[in-house]
């Protein structure tokens, strides 16, 4: 089965109908559901989507994570493997990969996903399938 790791803009894109990635965020996630895609969200991509939701209180978050569990994306953890993947890739690109952008890039990288979705269209060449939604880049 095939693995689709979600960047953290895509979580926010679907939850926020408001944001201009939310029907491309959509179309793309229910299309690797119905590929029979797993869906996985980095640890830190699953911290970063938390923060708007926290700011409003303990029950936004919660709802947040409901919807996580019943997309069903897994939290995958952030390992040791990951954790040196993502510092070899800040290394080698520098200022055009942040670490937390390494951290998602790595944790597709180490768990063999067939893609990663992101709204990041500044990414640069990466050693993963990137697919920018609400973009004409794949």
């Amino acid at each position: 089965m095939a693995l689709t790791i979600l960047d953290a803009g895509v979580v926010i894109a679907i939850l926020d109908s408001s944001d201009i990635h939310h029907v491309a965020a959509r179309q793309a996630v229910a299309f690797a559901i119905g590929r029979g895609d797993e869906l996985g969200v980095p640890a830190s991509a699953y911290a970063e989507v938390l923060v708007g939701p926290f700011r409003q209180g303990t029950k936004a978050a919660a709802t947040v994570d409901a919807f996580l569990a019943a997309l069903p994306a897994r939290v995958e953890p952030a390992t040791r493997e990951i954790a040196v993947a993502a510092a070899e890739l800040r290394a080698r690109f520098g200022s055009r990969l942040r670490l937390p952008d390494a951290l998602v890039v790595a944790t597709a990288v180490v768990l063999h996903a067939t893609r990663l979705l992101t709204t990041d269209a500044g990414w640069p060449a990466l050693p993963v399938s990137v697919e920018v939604i609400g973009s004409s880049q794949a």
